[in-house]
């Protein structure tokens, strides 16, 4: 049975996709300048935020954290090594299996998540009805 290609994407299609990253992208420019004022790149902030907002509890691997931040481990190691430096974070040998080392949040890093946490809130829940997953045909026709 031959596979049928999806229809073309109508014009309605491409301004959807366009409006959608461009109020993605305004989130993110928001981001970037809201977590530099505090004293932080963008991807310290998102290191904080992966760890407290780890599933099931307050700290993760660097492979969980790599894995959140669609980055290579390495590069996750020395992003680690950066915030540690700056007091926002801690490594410690696993409880369990101590090969496993834990990235935990030091109260800094809780003050500072939590500060840049809630202006991101703000941000979002006045974005409520601007930002939305686009509404695309499925027929090419809308």
């Amino acid at each position: 049975m031959p596979s049928r290609s999806p229809p073309p994407l109508a014009k309605s299609d491409f301004a959807a996709l366009s409006e959608f990253r461009y109020q993605m992208r305004r989130f993110e420019r928001f981001s970037e300048d809201v977590v530099q004022a505090k004293g932080i790149t963008p991807l310290q902030y998102l290191l904080l935020l992966h760890i407290k907002g780890y599933p099931g509890r307050d700290w993760a691997t660097v492979g969980e954290l790599a894995e959140r931040l669609q980055a290579k481990p390495h590069g996750v190691v020395a992003l680690v090594s950066r915030c540690e430096a700056a007091g926002l974070v801690e490594r410690r040998p696993g409880s369990s299996d101590r090969r496993r080392v834990e990235v935990h949040l030091l109260k800094e890093g809780e003050a500072m998540l939590s500060q840049l946490a809630e202006l991101h809130r703000a941000e979002l829940l006045s974005l409520d009805g601007v930002f939305t997953i686009p509404k695309l045909s499925q027929d090419g026709h809308a």
